[in-house]
């Protein structure tokens, strides 16, 4: 019982250390979006789970409409908002992706996978690009332990807990679909390799769907958000420019930060021609699933997120043959050159392992590295705070501002956030209205803000040089606050 709790202890510990020395590299969080997480989570813990949001008033998440899509996660953040907030978002981040590699080990271990921690540890050496966004303060890492657990389950046939995880998955993340998918697989693998229809996962894990979706604190808010969230996502992407992460790769790019996924994917297929064995159900799924997430990465670099570790978590079911025989005792016994022979398979994944977090870490740690300054909007949020009423709303020319602002400045109300087409599906013309503001393609647009938009004063990041030239030459727009980062106008009456 003790090897067997500090055997997993050490490992979470390792993937703690690894995660740390990522993130701790800047003292900067590595994506935008963790601002606003953070923060909510502190409202949750300071005034309720269910806070108020009056914050984005113009967006199909304004007060009336408001559906927080990451409840759960939210709530897992709290412990880390005592205490300095960007502190406890980079523990949070660091705690979550060793809790979803324990996630991937759990599997190897119920499955009997041969070095099931060496394979587990190959987590941090198989994709830069994985790490770095395991390193975001975000829903994803936990996603990716909810699917290794949920594919678990599905494996030994649990199929009341997988329903259970299913609805609490709805709860915490908007990438619940997912879950469904891998059903979908399992069944679709099970039927290929051993031709019997078997459709309980898919019954199981829809009614857990169903029921995370119909119980749920913002029914029926939530059915209408989820529409509208992925509807964007699937249809035409360049007719809104939504964040980076919707957009795919290219190809130098890809073998740039994934290339030991690649090699682990590869490495699988030709395992299974080398084991001399056929593929079973349980290795077909997870081909299957690294197949799918491959797809998916070279259509938004997002899926980065998933794809290397399906392909190690292929790699390890289709080479488990190769590891190990019944004869590695006596082998061992034998001599120094039997023990290298018997063992080979393990040595051989151990330097690829130590290979790949050797490239793989430091190249993470670059791309952390270069993270916006934390403070990027602290001076101008500081002085909205004190300057404006409560519940000002701020016209903001950049949607992807919102987190920045709402970490540091909770006394005023902005124009857009999180996602711009929350904005254009609200009002499509108000969006064309903001857009053609913010390029510049408007003379003196401070009847428009101030008319339409409802807003007083204007916060853009010096970036913006074709509106900050028109808000030049705006007699009513009167500059009143500037940085090195931010400039603050405001718009007189005509």
């Amino acid at each position: 019982m003790y090897k067997r709790i500090l055997f997993p202890f050490l490992l979470f510990v390792l993937f703690i250390v690894g995660m740390a020395v990522i993130q701790f590299s800047t003292p900067n969080l590595p994506d935008n979006d963790g601002f606003y997480h953070i923060k909510l989570a502190w409202l949750m813990r300071t005034e309720g789970l269910k806070p108020d949001f009056p914050w984005l008033p113009l967006t199909i998440l304004n007060e009336r409409e408001f559906y927080d899509h990451h409840f759960l996660f939210h709530v897992a953040l709290i412990p880390f908002t005592f205490g300095d907030l960007l502190t406890g978002a980079k523990w949070a981040a660091v705690t979550f992706s060793a809790l979803a590699f324990m996630g991937v080990w759990y599997l190897f271990h119920r499955q009997r996978i041969p070095a099931a921690w060496l394979w587990a540890a190959a987590l941090l050496g198989v994709s830069d690009a994985f790490l770095y966004r395991m390193s975001i303060t975000r829903a994803q890492s936990l996603s990716l332990g909810v699917l290794a657990l949920g594919l678990a389950w599905m494996l030994e046939g649990k199929y009341k807990r997988l329903a259970v995880l299913s609805f609490l998955y709805v709860w915490m993340y908007n990438a619940f679909p997912l879950m469904f998918a891998l059903a979908g697989v399992q069944v679709a693998a099970v039927f290929l390799t051993e031709r019997r229809l078997d459709i309980r996962p898919l019954v199981w894990v829809g009614a857990g769907l169903l029921a995370g979706l119909i119980i749920n604190p913002y029914f029926p808010n939530n059915l209408i958000f989820t529409y509208h969230h992925f509807l964007p996502k699937l249809m035409d992407l360049e007719s809104v420019r939504v964040g980076n992460e919707w957009y795919p790769y290219d190809t130098g790019q890809l073998l740039e930060n994934s290339l030991p996924a690649f090699i682990a994917f590869v490495g699988g297929i030709f395992g299974l021609g080398l084991s001399g064995r056929k593929m079973d159900a349980r290795t077909a799924v997870v081909f299957l699933l690294a197949l799918l997430f491959g797809l998916m990465l070279f259509k938004a670099r997002r899926f980065v997120e998933y794809f290397p570790p399906f392909a190690v978590i292929f790699a390890a079911f289709a080479l488990a043959p190769l590891f190990g025989t019944e004869q590695r005792a006596s082998n061992a016994a034998a001599g120094f050159s039997s023990f290298f022979r018997t063992y080979l398979p393990e040595i051989l994944l151990a330097i690829g392992v130590l290979a790949g977090a050797a490239i793989s870490i430091p190249a993470a740690q670059d791309q952390i590295g270069g993270s916006k300054p934390a403070d990027l909007y602290e001076g101008a949020s500081a002085w909205l705070v004190e300057n404006t009423e409560a519940g000002e709303r701020i016209f903001q020319t950049d949607w992807d501002d919102f987190p920045r602002l709402f970490f540091y400045n909770t006394h005023n109300t902005y124009l857009a956030g999180l996602d711009p087409t929350y904005l254009q599906i609200y009002d499509a013309d108000m969006y064309d209205e903001w857009v053609d503001i913010t390029r510049g393609d408007v003379e003196n647009p401070s009847a428009i803000i101030r008319s339409r938009f409802g807003s007083r004063y204007v916060h853009t990041d010096l970036n913006h040089g074709d509106f900050l030239d028109r808000a030049e030459e705006d007699p009513n727009m009167l500059e009143v606050y500037r940085d090195d980062q931010a400039v603050i106008f405001f718009v007189l009456e005509p």
